[in-house]
């Protein structure tokens, strides 16, 4: 790097750093507020709420990096305005194509970090903090349904080769990624149900099987009709035979990682559990698109970053007094906490009108950066 570059990185990395510590604190403080809820109940103490708060920390890291990158950089690029630093540097020959691209290469360890945190860090630490709660307060994960959590699973071949279509029903879902009260409905390939499974509880047992407990087997055997006149299809006859066994042993595609995302948000997850979550639904034709919309996302949102420097670098070509920097660094906030609600409002606008993912997740950023270049050339040509 040349000089003037390592000058410029080595003031927005420590205003980067000051900034980005100081809204986590405050996102801190606000998420420990919301925690206090549920202290005193069961062995939920207030101890384990900061730890929990505390484990959600580097998915506020991410959520901040490139609003703090803004903030930093307009911050930055403000003071040398004022103080005519900046004013010197372009005397001495610095273009402002120069100056975007060594801001640019300021940002690259910031897209990485984002990365890094976006995928291996942030997943991780939620999945921890859920636990952690859990464990506390002796629940377990449910849907919204008070049924608990309804999964289809994917399409199975009997002994006699007849496709079966499964939807599971879980009840609860433990930590440790056992479950209890399950029920499991499977349906022929013409979709008449025949086989209705009950279980008190059930433990993941590689490759592809679920030991079952106590379970309580109903098979569903349609009954031939005396006369030659077939029965009606929505008003069938059944036969019932009953089956209980203390152990069974579930062939099924369905794993714990994949119910383990009931367990965080799809913007929390990983890359790499969305697109195997991904694969699961389409598998078997489900609704995939509020999951791609957050892997697209997941995918693009580091190289906000990039969108957030170029949208400060204008603000290096103001030429105000000192007074008005914290007008800009106002401005800044403003601007960054803009672009996060648009991005946020963006996505479940696309996710209601079915727009294609790629495009409603990359919307928001152009957007921004064609503010951002218009804005440069505006003060560059002024």
């Amino acid at each position: 790097m040349k000089i003037y570059e390592k000058y410029f990185a080595r003031q927005v990395y420590l205003t980067f750093i000051f900034i980005l510590f100081a809204f986590s604190g405050l996102f801190f403080f606000f998420d420990l507020i919301n925690e206090l809820n549920s202290v005193g109940h069961g062995n939920y103490k207030f101890s384990y709420a900061v730890l929990r708060v505390a484990l959600q920390t580097p998915s506020r890291f991410y959520e901040i990096i490139p609003v703090a990158a803004l903030i930093s950089a307009i911050y930055v690029f403000a003071q040398m305005a004022a103080n005519s630093e900046y004013t010197i540097f372009r005397v001495s020959g610095l273009a402002t194509n120069q100056a975007l691209r060594s801001l640019l290469k300021i940002g690259i360890p910031l897209v990485i970090l984002t990365y890094l945190i976006g995928e291996v860090v942030g997943p991780y630490t939620d999945q921890l903090s859920e636990r952690v709660r859990l464990e506390a307060l002796g629940s377990s994960v449910s849907s919204n349904f008070e049924s608990g959590v309804w999964v289809k699973d994917t399409l199975t071949e009997r002994a006699d080769g007849e496709q079966v279509t499964r939807f599971v029903n879980v009840g609860e879902l433990k930590p440790d990624a056992t479950i209890s009260n399950v029920r499991i409905y499977e349906f022929d390939s013409k979709f008449r149900l025949s086989n209705v499974r009950i279980a008190k509880s059930g433990v993941y047992s590689p490759p592809g099987h679920w030991k079952l407990t106590d379970v309580t087997d109903t098979q569903l055997i349609d009954v031939v009709p005396a006369g030659a006149k077939p029965t009606d299809a929505l008003n069938p006859v059944y036969r019932a035979q009953q089956v209980t066994l203390p152990e069974y042993s579930l062939r099924s595609e369905l794993t714990p990682q994949i119910l383990s995302v009931l367990l965080v948000s799809p913007d929390r997850m990983s890359m790499f559990n969305l697109f195997r979550y991904i694969q699961h639904l389409t598998e078997n034709h489900q609704d995939t698109q509020r999951y791609e919309i957050a892997l697209w996302r997941k995918l693009l949102y580091p190289f906000a970053v990039f969108v957030m420097l170029v949208l400060s670098l204008p603000f290096a070509y103001l030429h105000t007094r000192a007074g008005v920097v914290g007008v800009k660094v106002f401005g800044g906030i403003m601007l960054g906490m803009s672009f996060q609600l648009f991005n946020t409002l963006f996505s479940h606008i696309g996710n209601l009108n079915t727009w294609p993912a790629p495009l409603t997740a990359a919307t928001p950023a152009l957007v921004y950066l064609v503010l951002g270049l218009g804005g440069l050339k505006w003060v560059d040509r002024h």
